[in-house]
């Protein structure tokens, strides 16, 4: 059984380190949709690795914990989305999310422990700017609704993943917040740095 989950924990690793394009904007004025608000957070390595990350540390929170980060992150990403729809400017949103890829990696790697109210605050603190840079690749004439939906929908599901990893076993668990943790901080210092 042990060999199982060291083979599960390497392809886990694999997948979580293949060469992604860090930042998976494509530019503002792109038509998206509901398809395209789905396949957006699959297509970056900074926004798949910080909603694997939340379902991870929610997981590992336990209690009421295990539905309030994830709800959190989704409502204020739906609010950072909203920002950029109503045409208000957030200074830096790209350094945020590189920053969010470090920190989450920082919490899963640590397990620090913070109340629920506090991590529930930064887990909306790392949404807000996710949110805001999904919907800046907004065109005027797109379906911004049926793209919000979609990208908090496999937002949703990314967390599931997370939370799911914790179902599977202890050894699983850990092999899995390790290589999410790694991937959070090469991710978040590589933009950082490149910022």
């Amino acid at each position: 059984m042990m060999i199982n989950n060291k083979y599960t924990a390497a392809l886990v690793a694999s997948i979580l380190l293949l060469p992604i394009q860090a930042f998976a904007h494509l530019g503002t004025g792109a038509d998206h949709g509901f398809g395209e608000g789905v396949i957006h957070p699959l297509l970056g390595s900074d926004h798949l690795l910080v909603m694997i990350a939340v379902g991870l540390w929610a997981f590992c929170f336990g209690g009421r914990g295990r539905w309030l980060l994830p709800l959190s992150f989704l409502s204020a990403m739906a609010f950072g989305a909203g920002l950029a729809f109503a045409g208000i400017s957030v200074a830096y949103p790209e350094y945020w999310v590189a920053l969010s890829v470090l920190v989450s990696g920082i919490i899963v790697l640590c397990d620090w422990h913070l109340s629920l109210t506090q991590a529930c605050i930064v887990a909306a603190m790392f949404a807000l700017s996710h949110g805001y840079v999904h919907a800046l690749e907004i065109g005027p004439d797109t379906d911004r609704t049926g793209y919000a939906l979609g990208f908090l929908l496999s937002t949703a599901s990314l967390h599931g993943i997370g939370l799911a990893a914790g179902l599977l076993s202890p050894v699983i668990l850990k092999w899995t917040r390790a290589a999410v943790a790694i991937s959070c901080a090469t991710v978040g210092l590589t933009l950082l740095l490149g910022a």
